[in-house]
């Protein structure tokens, strides 16, 4: 009797425990799935573009407060100043909490984790979040919430896009790893909101 009881609890056991494992799995199969279906589409033409979209995240991270910052002491207008310091606050939290995040989760880079994945490049350091999302995702939010101008959110938010796609498609990143930190970077920059003027 005792034996039946304790087949029966192995057997709906994963029920209750394994739906987080299986949850994860189905995520991580998604994530591979992704990866391979945008490296089998590669051209050395757009490998070429999103390298390029990849390294201008830190130009337009510091650029564009530090654009604002100069503007704003040229033209003596105090607000572009005080949204310069908008933008690279909340930049610099995105990133501050991103690297956090990675030492603590530490998740593997897909092309170390999977084998079928090939990479671009082999980057370092760990996968989850995507720093490059979350950093230029705050920069867009931030200076999409300072100037709320169509022609300042399209490019901000396809800039952003732009960079945190090529993170997938150079092989460097999971599409969850990008999403976290185009997440992470928005809630950075709504953060910080209260600096902005």
């Amino acid at each position: 009797m005792k034996i039946k009881y304790f087949i029966a609890l192995i057997s709906i056991l994963p029920l209750f425990c394994g739906n987080k494992v299986f949850a994860q799995y189905r995520i991580q199969q998604f994530d591979d799935q992704v990866m391979i279906d945008i490296q089998n589409t590669r051209t050395p033409e757009q490998t070429d573009v999103f390298l390029f979209l990849t390294n201008t995240y830190r130009y337009g991270d510091i650029g564009v407060p530090a654009g604002l910052f100069v503007g704003g002491v040229l033209g003596h207008n105090e607000q572009m100043r005080q949204n310069s310091l908008f933008v690279a606050s909340s930049t610099a939290m995105s990133y501050g909490l991103e690297y956090l995040i990675k030492h603590i989760v530490k998740r593997r880079r897909p092309f170390v984790q999977n084998h079928d994945i090939i990479a671009v490049y082999r980057a370092g350091s760990t996968s989850f979040p995507s720093g490059h999302a979350a950093t230029t995702f705050s920069t867009a939010t931030a200076l999409s919430m300072a100037y709320p101008k169509w022609y300042v959110i399209a490019p901000s938010f396809l800039w952003a896009a732009s960079v945190s796609y090529s993170r997938m498609y150079l092989g460097v990143h999971y599409p969850t790893d990008v999403a976290a930190g185009a997440a992470l970077g928005a809630g950075s920059a709504l953060t910080m909101s209260f600096l902005k003027k």
